[in-house]
Order: C-alpha cells, then structure tokens, then sequence
C-alpha cells in the first residue's frame, strides 16, 4: 500500500455559483488566490476547494489540517466583507446538501474522532444573485477588500494572526 500523501497545513473552500452574479464572489476569489499562491511559490502549503455549496463529505477534507478558511457571498453581509473564527456546532438544517462552515467541522470528530482545525469563515458582501448576471460593481469593490485579506493571511497562516485579526475585525 502506498504511503498517503502529506496533506497542504490549509485548506480553502469557497463556496457558490459562477452564474448566479455576486454569488461567483468565492469562486472567482478561489482563482485569484490560486495564481497568487502559484506566483508568490506558496502553493504547496494550502489546498485550495472549490464547489457550490459545503457538504458533508467536506469534513475528509478538514481532517489533518492546521487552518481552515471557509470563503463565500452573503447577503445583507456588512460591506465590504467579515472574516470571523469558526467553531464546531451541530446547526439543525432543511436538507442535507448544504451546510454552513460550523456544520462541517461538527462532523469531523463524528467520523474520525480528530479534533477540528482552527477555522475561519471570509463572507464577503453580494449585492445581485440573480441567475445569469455577472458581478455587480459593488462587489467587484467588495472583492478587492478580501483580496488583500486572502494575501494577508496567507503570507502569515498561523492561528494566532488570524484569531487577532478576526478579533481586530469584531471590534
């Protein structure tokens, strides 16, 4: 059996629908982000996920990291974006195919028994959802603002940088 491959210390999710307009908000950052990390040689330390909602079987892909960072659009978020810490929670939903962030950690320690990693959720704020729309330009705005967050955080992945900056954020 061949030994398993080391996974990346962090893993990137962003969530949402290319085609549905500002909810292409974590996709399209998830592929800025790809060719930064490319760029700055720093790619062998995050996985990067995209999909359009989080799953239960997102939780394998938790498993054995050291940070997590959930990306997606919200609605009604405060503009430009919130990036918050992320804790474990059995959250009751309507159906089994989407899950907020808190939901899929809560699965981890169910089917492995490992302990989550420190996690952070990135909601940056959508204005227009509609099917078939591009961008708005209030999110394209909104999108340079968690960018140079995204580059902030990965130049120093470390839980204590970011709980201070989640916590600097909340203030």
């Amino acid at each position: 059996m061949p030994p398993e491959l080391s996974k990346a210390p962090v893993v990137v999710f962003a969530c949402g629908n290319p085609s549905r307009g500002d909810d292409a908000l974590g996709p399209m950052l998830l592929d800025r982000l790809q060719g930064w990390l490319d760029a700055q040689g720093l790619a062998g330390s995050f996985e990067l996920i995209g999909d359009f909602q989080l799953q239960i079987e997102h939780a394998l892909d938790v498993a054995g990291r050291g940070l997590a960072l959930f990306i997606d659009a919200g609605h009604g978020t405060p503009a430009p974006l919130v990036f918050r810490e992320a804790f474990a929670m059995e959250r009751a939903g309507h159906s089994t195919h989407a899950l907020p962030p808190e939901s899929v950690l809560a699965v981890l320690p169910r089917i492995s028994g490992e302990v989550p990693p420190a996690a952070f959720v990135l909601c940056v704020r959508g204005e227009e959802f509609e099917l078939g729309e591009g961008l708005s330009e209030a999110a394209k705005i909104h999108a340079e603002k968690a960018f140079d967050l995204l580059r902030q955080l990965c130049l120093d992945a470390t839980v204590d940088v970011w709980r201070s900056e989640a916590s600097r954020r909340t203030q």
